[in-house]
């Protein structure tokens, strides 16, 4: 394990903000040659002052090809729950490599799995591995439209189910857009399967659903991809009600919520089960698994002429993995602990904007909560946060990782177990420091 004792240089540098990045610049310019942009995501490209290139990593701390280290709370966007080298993880996934990485068949550690995750989420009387939240999504769908013999889903403006085709409508859209708004170019155009409403209005979606077409509802149950935005009392319980009374499929897309918000997820946490949710990210601290589960009578669906594979999913490795992972986090002290050091992170940030006089609103969970600059008041929606001054917090993660601490453009952070008071302490000062600059 690498030491995370932060050096008096380190400190130094961190306060006067006077981190290079050139060595990653190069790197990816470099890179660029044979990599598209660089890159192997869009998502990473972009990236003021630059997208960075990694050495390696420990705890809460990356490691960055100039020699910096840094605060993480990009979190591998979101799958680092427990940090990035967690010893136990690491210890499984490595005793299972001796044994083999790919079987093309089942495994002990596939099925011990299988048995936590059932336990562990309310709606998971039967699940699948998958190797990609996108893949999840595509499942569910699928299940929804056999289950019920429609075609129709509704999404909601804002929310983000993955980067295929069917699905990645009004992930962004702009002010006043109606209708499915693409989200690539080159995307085939299935508008008449998919209709988009805003969310946290019960009232639009129940007059939807009264047409008695829709095969399901997908919606983030926390809305986190964008704004980390609770649902208003009583609306998911509302959509609960409808959804049962007209006969359609409700898919919670817990991607970014399962496991990070509790053992149970958002649905665990809410109080409110779906007939089907999809996982990724926390469910394996950084290997590539993802999961569907949901009714028994929908998922059994998949040995019954609905197609679902992967050659990946259920990899011996990631499995041994993802025991160890939903072992921890099943632990109510871990839950616990990092909801305390992380409502400490979210009011020290809202207490320095606000010292400031820079208009923000710090909104979501312990977990995973987000920064809207130039918010006066809590966002219910995707309209809400046009209102939000995006460029200034560009500014703002861009001077803020010259500090010494790496936080997400969009607005999201993710806390780890690793992120203990020392480095709230730090990225507070950070925060305090950064505001002063811009």
């Amino acid at each position: 394990m690498i030491s995370s004792d932060v050096t008096a240089v380190e400190r130094r540098n961190w306060a006067e903000g006077s981190l290079s990045f050139d060595e990653s610049r190069r790197r990816i310019a470099e890179a660029s040659q044979w990599l598209a942009g660089g890159v192997s995501s869009n998502f990473r490209l972009g990236v003021q002052p630059t997208p960075l290139v990694f050495e390696r990593a420990d705890g809460a701390y990356l490691f960055d090809a100039d020699g910096n280290r840094l605060i993480d709370y990009y979190l591998g966007l979101g799958p680092m729950i427990l940090g990035h080298t967690p010893r136990d993880v690491i210890e499984a996934a490595t005793a299972q490599m001796q044994k083999g990485l790919l079987y093309g068949g089942q495994s002990g550690p596939e099925t011990e799995a299988a048995r936590l995750f059932c336990e562990m989420v309310p709606c998971a009387d039967l699940m699948r591995f998958c190797s990609s939240g996108s893949e999840a999504v595509q499942c569910a769908l699928r299940l929804a439209r056999t289950h019920t013999g429609r075609r129709v889903i509704i999404k909601f403006e804002g929310h983000y189910h993955g980067w295929f085709d069917n699905i990645l409508w009004s992930t962004t859209p702009p002010a006043g857009a109606s209708g499915p708004v693409p989200g690539s170019k080159g995307q085939q155009a299935t508008i008449e399967e998919i209709e988009v409403l805003p969310w946290n209005d019960l009232a639009a979606l129940t007059a939807r659903l009264e047409r008695g077409d829709v095969a399901g509802v997908i919606m983030e149950s926390i809305m986190c991809n964008q704004g980390a935005i609770l649902p208003g009392a009583g609306y998911l319980e509302g959509v609960r009600e409808a959804c049962t009374q007209y006969g359609t499929v409700l898919v919670f897309d817990e991607v970014i919520t399962g496991f990070r918000v509790g053992p149970g997820g958002a649905q665990g946490l809410l109080g409110v089960t779906p007939d089907l949710a999809t996982f990724a990210k926390a469910i394996a601290n950084g290997f590539q698994v993802a999961a569907i589960g949901g009714r028994r009578d929908i998922m059994a669906l998949v040995t019954q002429g609905v197609v679902h594979g992967g050659t990946y999913n259920g990899q011996a490795v990631a499995m041994a993995a993802t025991v160890a992972v939903m072992k921890r986090l099943r632990d109510p002290a871990v839950q616990a602990l990092m909801a305390a050091r992380g409502t400490r992170l979210m009011q020290g940030i809202q207490a320095a904007f606000d010292k400031a006089g820079e208009p923000a609103v710090v909104t979501g969970l312990p977990q995973i909560f987000h920064i809207g600059m130039g918010l006066t008041e809590k966002p219910r929606n995707w309209t809400d946060l046009h209102r939000m001054d995006r460029a200034r917090y560009i500014k703002f993660t861009a001077t803020l990782v010259r500090h010494g601490v790496r936080a997400l453009e969009r607005g999201a952070w993710f806390l780890s177990t690793e992120h203990d008071d020392d480095v709230i302490d730090a990225t507070l000062d950070a925060v305090a420091r950064t505001l002063r600059e811009i």
